[in-house]
């Protein structure tokens, strides 16, 4: 920090992002009042190239790199992300220093006439960029047609409203931070879509050799959700996966087990492999690498180059 009292956060443009940044802000001055936040608006190249999809641009490492400079130059001292949209691998200068409590992690459709999966009608046609939701909603509608959806929360929102799509699928986390969610919006179970790794988390990143910023937030800490999210991210991690990679993982805690099952998928959903496994909550990193020993043995590394 070049500042005793103030923390400039690194956010994204979107309403979704700067929403985030600035509930990181209010707990900060929960717990310190002495401290001033003020937010860092940064356009990023994710944000700038909305039509075309993320698996043709770079992934989603696209939607922080430039948040990650802005701390490198000193114009700020921590980012605030989507757990989702941050890579496996983080470069040695850059930690996790705090994530979130986690929000609902499931994904939802949404549609003006409230459509559960079982009941789109056939031929639908479904928006999301997502080639992990694209796949599971294949393996099980394979009738469905599943069009790219670009953009921020409302204005996908938007799009579906207007008819560009019969039904589009978000995450529920999103739609509910930003007021969106309503009745109309059909909660899509771990059996029907997994959802992505870290998936309703939010994190907060900061430059390693910074021990006072890490003093600072370490108390955002959730001690559950991270662990969780540090078990999914092992297991992709684990099989080298990315936004291009049909993947999904869900950890959740059991007393002092922390339980963890993933999917892999070839794009089409042709073929899905899912598997379970359970281990120490103490050690997440190892029962993400257990799950994914267990996916490479069951085929996952051939699905993984459909991709």
């Amino acid at each position: 920090m070049n500042d005793q009292f103030l923390i400039r956060i690194a956010t994204r443009t979107s309403q979704l992002a700067i929403w985030q940044s600035n509930l990181v802000a209010s707990l900060l001055r929960e717990r310190q009042p002495e401290v001033q936040v003020e937010l860092v608006k940064v356009v990023t190249e994710g944000d700038r190239k909305i039509d075309t999809p993320l698996s043709k641009i770079g992934g989603k490492s696209l939607f922080i790199k430039e948040l990650e400079v802005a701390m490198l130059d000193g114009r700020a001292d921590i980012a605030v992300h989507s757990m989702k949209d941050i890579p496996n691998q983080l470069p040695d200068q850059f930690s996790i220093m705090a994530i979130l409590k986690r929000e609902d992690f499931r994904d939802v459709l949404l549609s003006q006439e409230g459509y559960t999966l079982a009941n789109l009608p056939v031929g639908a046609v479904v928006g999301t960029s997502s080639l992990r939701r694209k796949s599971q909603l294949l393996s099980l509608r394979p009738d469905l047609l599943i069009r790219d959806l670009r953009g921020n929360v409302p204005t996908r929102v938007a799009k579906q409203k207007n008819g560009d799509f019969d039904a589009i699928v978000l995450a529920s986390a999103g739609l509910r931070r930003l007021g969106l969610y309503d009745s109309a919006a059909y909660g899509l179970s771990v059996g029907e879509v997994m959802p992505a790794v870290g998936q309703g988390a939010i994190g907060i990143e900061a430059l390693t050799k910074d021990q006072n910023l890490r003093n600072l937030v370490r108390g955002l800490n959730n001690d559950l959700s991270a662990q969780e999210v540090f078990a999914e991210r092992a297991f992709s991690r684990y099989l080298n996966g990315s936004c291009q990679s049909a993947i999904g993982a869900l950890a959740q805690t059991q007393g002092a087990d922390l339980m963890l099952e993933g999917i892999v998928a070839s794009p089409d959903g042709r073929q899905i492999i899912r598997k379970n496994t359970c281990g120490s909550l103490r050690d997440p990193e190892e029962v993400g690498n257990k799950l994914g020993r267990l996916m490479r043995e069951a085929g996952a590394d051939e699905l993984l180059k459909l991709s």
